[in-house]
């Protein structure tokens, strides 16, 4: 497979790079060590959303169970996307400095925290308890991509990510069904968050017996690794730790100081992203992140008013388009192959599609167009979230990875605050308000990304880093 071939010469390229203290497995064992650690990641992804999924559901109906009022229950459900907010980048710049390993231990085993006291909470408070570890470490998903980027070749990164998020999708559609199924039961909200907190509990273990080997996957763990995030950020060498080995160090490349201090010192110069090719990127994530919010707001409802659809058929129409988009994900290589691997070109033809698919929904005249443009936005936007994701890394550099990830959960976050406003408002005007709008906005994105292409600054960047 491309992946395990991508994995082994990663690691090779990491043995040749001097000051590091990795080290390579025999040969031979490399390509089965790569489909096993792969496998396992693309596991932890599947098992993350689907316990994830059994729960989301059914929030609203808990908590309107628990005797809150709508206000109240708006503002604790609004509690988690703030809480990203403000997470996500320093979460991903912590993973950065400690390690992979050891940041997605912690998030995974404090969402179990989270998700175990939702399966007590009988009050109002104890469930807007609940959802403040889950709203600060559930960024489990985003570290497990910024580990996928560390380990395979920037030319296979995309569809590495594919197949992730296509094991992702999976346990999205699979979890709902499980939960309505356990709701059911005697005590089955508090049954299932119960077993979402096992699956994470269960993803936790599955972290700790990874086979990492012993090659240290991220380059981050070393002191060259670091030397380049810091460089990447426009830290001066005086900044810089000692490099693996020499004094000052611990045992494998780990520098005795404060690791927050580290982190703090690197969340600092996120301001040169002004200055880079990213804030373009970023503004490219934003704009299709709220058009294709918009077009979800009120889709149910888009389809009973206009056409006249039944919410469960409405229901099973979005199981479809689900598994579809999870499919796509399969689709990436063929893609790709076709594209020539430049996966910017492949982000602003799916944009044009997306943005396309949501104006003929909104001015759709009869049902059947409305399923079609449902169907080609699954696709266009499973696609396009892989390929902004891997343009993200290659503009910013791999090294900052779960950085630059963090960034972009926090900017995905500001487009689920804004979304629900900008659809109220365009529902005001007409139901096909939203789709419409969201359409406008994926097209000012397309024309950004037409203006300017970011990632080949990036890139050269990138490739003095890497003769530093």
């Amino acid at each position: 497979m491309a992946p395990d071939r991508g994995l082994a010469s990663a690691r090779q390229r990491t043995r040749q790079e001097p000051g590091t203290r990795t080290q390579v497995g025999a040969p031979g064992h490399g390509p089965v060590r790569a489909r096993r650690f792969l496998l396992c990641l693309y596991l932890v992804g599947f098992l993350d959303l689907f316990g994830v999924s059994m729960v989301v559901p059914l929030l609203s109906l808990h908590v309107k169970s628990l005797g809150a009022s709508p206000m109240v229950a708006g503002v604790v459900g609004s509690s988690y996307g703030i809480l990203q907010l403000f997470s996500s980048t320093l979460v991903g710049c912590w993973s950065d400095v400690v390690g992979r390993r050891s940041s997605l231990l912690v998030c995974l085993l404090c969402s179990a925290l989270g998700y175990l006291i939702l399966g007590a909470s009988t009050n109002v408070f104890l469930f807007a308890l609940a959802r403040v570890p889950v709203g600060i470490f559930k960024h489990t998903l985003s570290i497990s991509r910024a580990l996928l980027s560390d380990v395979v070749t920037e030319k296979e990164r995309p569809l590495v990510l594919g197949y992730f998020n296509t094991a992702s999708s999976v346990g999205f559609i699979l979890g709902p069904m499980v939960g309505g199924y356990l709701t059911e039961l005697d005590g089955g909200f508090y049954l299932t968050a119960f077993i979402c907190s096992s699956v994470f509990v269960l993803n936790a273990g599955l972290v700790w017996l990874f086979p990492w080997t012993e090659a240290q996957l991220s380059g981050l763990n070393d002191g060259l690794g670091r030397e380049k995030h810091r460089a990447l950020w426009g830290k001066s060498d005086s900044g810089v730790p000692a490099a693996a080995g020499s004094p000052g160090t611990r045992a494998g490349g780990r520098t005795a100081g404060p690791r927050w201090g580290e982190v703090l010192a690197t969340l600092r110069g996120l301001k040169s992203l002004a200055r880079s090719g990213l804030w373009d990127v970023y503004l490219v994530r934003l704009l299709m992140a709220v058009a294709v919010m918009l077009y979800h707001s009120n889709f149910v409802l888009a389809l009973e008013e206009r056409f006249g659809v039944r919410p469960r058929t409405a229901g099973h129409l979005i199981g479809c388009s689900s598994a579809l988009g999870a499919l796509s994900g399969c689709a990436l290589g063929p893609l790709l192959r076709l594209y020539g691997h430049r996966p910017q070109q492949l982000l602003l033809h799916s944009s044009a599609l997306t943005s396309a698919a949501l104006l003929l929904f909104s001015t759709a005249r009869s049902v059947g167009p409305a399923v079609a443009c449902s169907l080609l936005l699954a696709f266009s936007t499973s696609v396009g979230r892989t390929c902004i994701t891997d343009l993200q890394l290659t503009v910013g550099g791999a090294q900052a990875s779960g950085t630059l990830l963090g960034v972009g959960q926090s900017v995905t976050a500001v487009g689920r605050i804004v979304a629900p406003l900008l659809s109220g408002a365009a529902q005001e005007v007409s139901p096909c308000g939203p789709p419409g709008l969201g359409a406008a906005l994926a097209l000012v994105a397309i024309v950004t990304m037409s203006l300017r292409r970011p990632a080949s600054g990036g890139d050269r960047e990138h490739d003095e880093l890497k003769r530093e």
